[in-house]
């Protein structure tokens, strides 16, 4: 099962080096990782996306919480969250292609923010199935080049994530 983990840390260089060589040496994957500094400079918030059972994300939440750098960890997927990811997407789009491609993203609440005369940028967000489903709506051969940031995580209402 994906699990959506999210560990508020200090701000720190190797902080993020040690949470990424914990889930290594243990063989744990990161399907997605995302850091940046929080409204207190002095932590950042990471939050990482990973698969397997309940008895192992336990194991994973055990070790972080046990990592000198580690204030706080919480897998935001016990509990109601939202979860969101960025996509820039570069697309082909010459002829009558130009106009199918601005429809495909406006269905998707894409927005255009490079135009040439051979592609379009297109900057999407939402959940990862909504970036996957765009993607697939694509013809394949189109796509020139994707960026993704991973995904960002926060709990609904008023389960917050602070010290």
């Amino acid at each position: 099962m994906k699990h959506v983990i999210s560990v508020l840390m200090e701000n720190e260089p190797g902080a993020l080096s040690r949470v990424v060589g914990l889930f290594s040496a243990r063989g744990y994957n990161i399907e997605t990782l995302t850091v940046a500094p929080t409204e207190d400079a002095t932590l950042s918030r990471l939050t990482v996306v990973t698969v397997g059972s309940d008895e192992v994300i336990e194991q994973i939440t055990k070790h972080l919480n046990r990592l000198v750098d580690v204030v706080k960890v919480v897998d935001l997927t016990e509990g109601a969250h939202i979860e969101r990811e960025l996509m820039l997407i570069k697309v082909r789009a010459v002829g009558k292609e130009r106009e199918e491609v601005k429809r495909m993203a406006d269905i998707f609440r894409g927005r255009i923010i490079d135009v040439t005369d051979k592609s379009y940028t297109i900057e999407l967000t939402g959940n990862q199935e909504k970036i996957q489903a765009f993607i697939e709506a694509l013809d394949r051969s189109a796509i020139m080049e994707t960026v993704r940031t991973g995904v960002s995580g926060i709990g609904r209402g008023e389960r917050i994530l602070k010290l």
